[in-house]
Formats: structure tokens, C-alpha cells, sequence
């Protein structure tokens, strides 16, 4: 679907060290793509984008298989552009990335699909789960909240109406609030008015209704008030922007009153798609979702008491270039974001915030000290945080086998950022934080692999430590080193009369990490 015309981001000079991308989004209706050049101070310059239409959402949201014919329409479209990466010099895994969102997701046949992508092309597709789609929507949406003088620091609801699926981010001064996904898209929408076999009159009224259903739900998850600013994302309302009368331009922003855009969403619902294509430039695949992605939009504004809309120029490719830009630069941004999310969790659950503050400071310098013996890279480091920070949420329920309860919470949550796999790994090393050791044939454990199962056993060791050296919750031990000495690990601490009940835990607490490391370990309080 056109963009309309709202700018992109304005190219800067080539850097030497520029380094050409790929990044392809394989959607219900559509297989798009982005090449671009990062240069080394990560500013993105686009140097092409290719659509084309390839309807698997009709196939999964109507069987939940994806028919064969469209895979190998699927894998027509993803042949034709790897021949374009190669024109542009793309061939290394680590200039591209292929994603796909819910029609994939959501498919029973989706490991089959994804098996024939990599046979017919040699590209790896990566079936994005909900967590991971709002992580990439954000890191495509916040430098223009950051940058837009109305948005920087008042509460957003950031807002994109997809096929299968909406997606929902609340932020406020760069902080995530909220993040949800919800079973709310145009093509889903249409897909099951269809099958009641009635007239296009009351399809539409079932698909209003659909909406406001959803919608209020939205609404009552959102801690709302009326300073709320909505910011909606997505080709739909993008056409809004270039139609809607009274629309404001930005540099990357267009704001247009709500009244207009219902307006407008009411003349497109009473065109034929054949009308839609030949007024709007449209295909015939956005022409037949245009009307409920727009409705979704208009009535959110409205539960939201909204007066007007800001419409960005940003789309899920956009957020995956930004992804590929500071891949390692903003790792110690979105670790702030999903620690403020599980300390949110942890309130909820009443949890022993300086406690659990301070273990998760006592388990980081462990990680720190022990690098050589885990080998262990930082995504496990950040585990590891966010497993001290949680790990007696279970108590919430029960304190008796708090650590089985904690597993459950945290398995049926939602942590900004994390993927299903990362929740699985926190939630088992809460689970292993006390009691047994990790067993094969323990829940979650054994979906693991190797390297990972290894992993949950050695930061399960760890915690183990630090929720010992804080076995008085006084806080008191604070300053720590550590390191082997022989086959002994040797915790050393200063300024501290009497470490025996620590001394005993730790003791008591450090078969694991003995079973793991090798290592028997040591509390030693060194003078001054």
C-alpha cells in the first residue's frame, strides 16, 4: 500500500564503512522488503523497497494451514528478491533478516513453510512472536516520539492495525508503560464475517461490532487519561493522511482530526474495491482491508477521547533497520525497559522490592566475576537480572513451593522485549533458584537445547549464591568479589563483624553451583 506522502528519514553521505542491508517482512497479504545502508553512525539511508502481494492470511485465518500453492508463491516472491540483495552486494546471514508475523505464526504447517523458504532460497525466516513485534515496533517509533516536541513527554498510545493482529505500545519520556497484541486485524476481521454467508450490510455491522468489542477491551487495559495522545502506524491509515482534509504535515508526522478520518473511513466503506483501486492507487488485496483497518483506528480514537490522530511514517521495516543499526548500541536501553516491566510484575505480585533489588545486584556481579567459568554473553547476564528480580513472585499464591508458583506466573506473563523462549528461561531459573536440581524430564527444561539447558543450570547456581549472601534481607553484604582459588570459588566481602548465618547458607546453597562449576564454595569477610 502507498506510503502517502509523508517523508522519510533524508539521506546523509555514504560512510566508508557503510554496510548494505536487507530486511523482508513476509505479512498476510504481502512479501515487502527494504534495502538500506547503515553507516558507522547508524543513520539508515533507504536504497530500495519491493512489495508484492502474496495472501496467506486468507489461508491461516480460514484453516490455520497455509495452502501449498501460496508457499510456493511465497517462495517465488523471496527467490526474486534475493536476486536483488545479490545486485546490491548482499550475500553474508548477517545483512539479512526475514521475518513473519501472525499469518505465519499462527499457521499449523508453519515449520514445514518456513523448511521450504530455506530449501527454495537459502534464507532463514524467522516467525516473530508477539513480544518480538513489539519490541521492533518500538525501536522503529521512538526516535520520532523523541523527536516530535507534543509526544516526547506525554503519554502515547502508539497504535498499528495490522491483517492479523494489533499491536499496542503506551509510552511516556521514552518509557514503556504497556505492550499488548491483540487478535484484532482486517483481513482476520473480514475472513470470519465471510463465513456467516449473510449480506455485505450485515458483514460490516458484525465487523463494527467486532471492533468495539475489542476496542473497549483495549481501553480497559490501558490505564488511561485525557492527556493520552494517539499515534497510529500502518499502511491504512498512511492513505488517511494523503485524503483526510484539514491534515497537518510534519517532517515524519502528519496529525489529522478524527472527525475527518471518520469521514473518510465512512466514504471508503461504501466504494467497491474495483472503485478503491482506480481512485487510490490501491491493490486489490489493501483494497478489500482498507475499510475495517480504518474503523479500527476511528474507533479507538474515540474510546481514547481523542480529537485528532498523529499518523508516522514508520512500518515493521523500518524498526528491523533500526534493529540492524544499533544492534549493539541500544542493548542497555531495552534492558532498562524490561527490567521496568518485570519490577511492574514483581509489584503486582507484592513482591520484596529491596530484596529483590539487591540479589539482582549481588547475582550481576557474580555474573561479572565468574565470566570465565560461565562463558556465558550478556543476553544471559540480563536472564539472570530479571530472574533475582522475580524470583519469590510465587509467594504471591503460595509460599509453599513458591518457586514452582513463580515458573507459572512468569510463563503467563508478558515482559516488554522478551521473546516466549526468553520468559522460558527466567521462568525456569526462578524455578531452579531453590529445592532441586534441573531434570530432564522437568517441565520446559526438556523443550531446551543443549547450549540453553546449560545455560538455565548455570545462572540457577548463581542465584542461588546471591539469594544466600542476602539470607538476613539486611542487605548488609554489598561489597563482593569473587574468583577460584584451586576448586574452591572464594566470595570475599569487607566490613562485616559476623558472616556466619551467610557463611552457613551459602554452604547449604552451593551444591548446584558445585555440580555445575566444580567448585565448593567459600564466604570469607576480609579486613579493611
Amino acid at each position: 500500500m502507498s506510503a502517502g506522502p509523508l517523508n522519510r528519514p533524508s539521506s546523509v553521505s555514504p560512510s566508508l564503512a557503510a554496510k548494505t542491508v536487507a530486511v523482508v517482512d513476509i505479512g498476510a497479504t504481502s512479501v515487502r522488503m527494504a534495502i538500506a545502508e547503515i553507516d558507522a553512525r547508524g543513520t539508515v539511508r533507504i536504497l530500495e523497497e519491493v512489495t508484492q502481494a502474496v495472501s496467506l492470511g486468507k489461508d491461516t485465518f480460514t484453516s490455520q494451514r497455509i495452502r501449498r500453492q501460496s508457499i510456493e508463491e511465497c517462495a517465488v516472491v523471496l527467490k526474486s528478491y534475493r536476486r536483488l540483495m545479490q545486485e546490491f552486494g548482499i550475500s553474508r546471514p548477517d545483512q539479512v533478516r526475514v521475518v513473519a508475523t501472525s499469518a505465519v505464526r499462527e499457521a499449523s504447517n508453519r515449520l514445514a513453510f518456513i523448511d521450504r523458504m530455506y530449501i527454495a532460497t537459502g534464507l532463514e525466516v524467522e516467525s516473530l512472536d508477539e513480544a518480538e513485534v513489539n519490541r521492533i515496533t518500538y525501536m522503529g517509533i521512538q526516535p520520532l516520539l523523541q523527536s516530535n516536541p507534543t509526544l516526547a513527554s506525554v503519554k502515547t498510545i502508539v497504535v498499528e492495525v495490522g491483517s492479523g493482529s494489533t499491536e499496542v505500545l503506551v509510552v511516556r519520556g521514552g518509557n514503556v508503560l504497556f505492550s499488548n497484541t491483540y487478535r484484532l486485524g482486517s483481513l482476520r476481521l473480514i475472513e470470519q464475517a465471510d463465513r456467516l454467508n449473510t449480506s455485505q450490510a450485515k458483514q460490516r455491522a458484525i465487523i463494527e461490532t467486532q471492533i468495539h468489542r475489542i476496542v473497549h477491551q483495549i481501553y480497559e487495559h490501558v490505564d488511561s487519561d485525557r492527556q493520552i495522545q494517539m499515534v497510529a502506524i500502518g499502511g491504512d491509515v498512511r492513505l488517511a493522511a494523503a485524503n483526510v482534509p484539514g491534515a497537518h504535515f510534519t517532517k515524519q508526522m502528519c496529525t489529522v482530526p478524527v472527525d475527518g478520518l471518520t469521514d473518510f473511513a465512512k466514504s471508503v466503506g461504501v466504494l467497491k474495491e474495483e472503485e478503491l483501486v482506480a481512485r487510490y492507487g490501491l491493490s486489490y488485496a489493501d483494497a478489500e482491508t482498507v475499510w475495517p483497518g480504518l474503523m479500527s483506528y476511528v474507533l479507538l480514537a474515540r474510546e481514547f477521547q481523542c480529537q485528532q490522530i498523529h499518523i508516522a511514517d514508520t512500518n515493521l521495516r523500518d524498526g528491523l533497520l533500526s534493529d540492524l543499526a544499533v544492534r549493539d548500541a541500544w542493548t542497555a536501553e531495552f534492558r532498562n525497559q524490561i527490567i521496568r516491566s518485570a519490577i511492574n510484575l514483581g509489584r503486582k505480585m507484592a513482591f520484596d522490592e529491596t530484596h529483590a533489588r539487591h540479589v539482582a545486584t549481588l547475582s550481576r556481579k557474580l555474573f561479572s566475576d565468574l565470566a570465565e567459568e560461565h562463558q556465558l554473553d550478556q543476553r544471559m547476564e540480563l536472564i539472570l537480572y530479571l530472574s533475582a528480580l522475580l524470583h519469590e513472585i510465587g509467594s504471591f499464591i503460595n509460599a509453599r513451593s513458591h518457586h514452582k508458583h513463580a515458573m507459572y506466573i512468569i510463563r503467563n506473563s508478558e515482559l516488554f522485549g522478551l521473546s516466549v523462549k526468553d520468559l522460558l528461561l527466567v521462568a525456569l531459573v526462578v524455578r531452579y533458584h531453590r529445592r532441586s536440581s534441573p531434570q530432564p524430564d522437568h517441565e520446559g527444561y526438556a523443550t531446551l537445547d543443549r547450549n540453553d539447558r546449560v545455560a538455565v543450570a548455570k545462572l540457577a547456581a548463581i542465584l542461588r549464591l546471591a539469594i544466600a549472601l542476602d539470607e538476613s534481607r539486611s542487605q548488609r553484604i554489598s561489597n563482593i568479589r569473587s574468583g577460584r582459588d584451586g576448586d574452591r570459588l572464594i566470595i570475599a566481602t569487607q566490613g562485616i563483624e559476623d558472616v556466619s548465618l551467610e557463611q552457613l547458607t551459602v554452604r547449604q546453597s552451593g551444591d548446584l553451583f558445585e555440580e555445575v562449576f566444580g567448585m565448593s564454595v567459600l564466604l570469607r569477610c576480609e579486613a579493611n
